[in-house]
């Protein structure tokens, strides 16, 4: 049995898999707010409740909104600050009486695509998340690829490539930067897009319906919005060459991305054919749960 943890800023969530990628129980609580010793034991509350249900014990994996220095030990690039600096692989290990995994939750939202997911069979495959940010996960034959400094797959905070005059320098990024794809691809930075040009501040799920229904200005919006993201998924294939790419996240529910977007990264892709796939998720907002579990073998070494 396989257990899984997505610990996110509002709400932890655990899943147990069988062997068939089965879920055997689910459970989630709200996540303790600036209480990094609450979170922990947060966390192992579901993991003994799991496993008291259903009398067996587990391997844990935790996917966390952020990683673990190869440095220190410690968790870096959190969002949830309260975990920044913490050894929260150890603390769950020390907790919980065993080893604890834990990743990155954009690469464990690409493991669990990779594994039974949309791209499942697929021999490299990069996994995206565009939501209230932008990040993303590397799966190499079944195995998520961390990289020497822990940050693989995090495109979005490489700038915008091949940068238009009015994209120049760039909307500030919180990582420091100016013009990070973050900026140009989360929804938070569609729906501002959107106002800069209407004078409007409206979600992104109706500038889609506006441009659906023949809005001028949301689809204009729109169609910058796919070039940008042709863009800078054009610079992952020239560098990863992936066969198949999974977007995550609340953007990932334009369903029209799928078809415009591989429609225009040809022009910046260094190949004349394309092969690469983007596809839409398979197991949702589910995937980054799953993919803690997936953690375990033959997910990591």
């Amino acid at each position: 049995m396989r257990i899984g943890v997505d610990l996110g800023g509002t709400k932890i969530e655990a899943i147990a898999l069988a062997e068939s990628g089965e879920v055997l129980e689910r459970r989630r609580v709200m996540t303790p707010q600036g209480d990094y010793p609450a979170t922990v034991a947060a966390v192992v509350m579901l993991i003994e409740g799991i496993e008291a249900r259903l009398g067996e014990e587990g391997s844990v994996g935790v996917g966390i909104p952020g990683a673990i220095s190869p440095a220190s030990g410690l968790v870096k690039n959190a969002n949830s600050t309260c975990l920044i600096g913490r050894p929260l692989n150890l603390d769950l290990s020390e907790a919980l009486g065993r080893e604890v995994r834990l990743a990155n939750d954009a690469n464990c939202f690409a493991i669990s695509e990779a594994t039974d997911g949309a791209a499942a069979g697929a021999g490299v495959v990069f996994g995206v998340i565009v939501g209230t940010g932008t990040g993303g996960g590397v799966v190499v034959n079944g195995r998520v690829l961390g990289g020497a400094n822990a940050v693989a797959g995090e495109w979005g905070h490489n700038p915008l490539p091949w940068p238009l005059a009015d994209e120049l320098p760039g909307p500030d990024c919180y990582c420091g930067k100016q013009g990070c794809i973050e900026t140009w691809l989360s929804g938070p930075a569609f729906e501002r897009d959107y106002a800069r040009y209407s004078d409007s501040a409206i979600r992104a799920s109706e500038i889609v319906r506006l441009a659906e229904a023949g809005d001028s200005t949301a689809q204009a919006a729109l169609g910058r919005y796919e070039d940008r993201m042709a863009r800078a998924l054009a610079t992952v294939i020239n560098i990863l060459d992936p066969d198949v790419i999974v977007l995550g996240g609340g953007i990932s529910n334009i369903g029209r991305l799928y078809r415009s977007v591989p429609a225009i990264w040809g022009d910046y892709v260094f190949s004349d054919t394309v092969t690469t796939r983007l596809l839409p998720p398979l197991h949702g907002d589910s995937s980054g749960v799953r993919g803690a579990a997936w953690l375990w073998p033959p997910a990591l070494p």
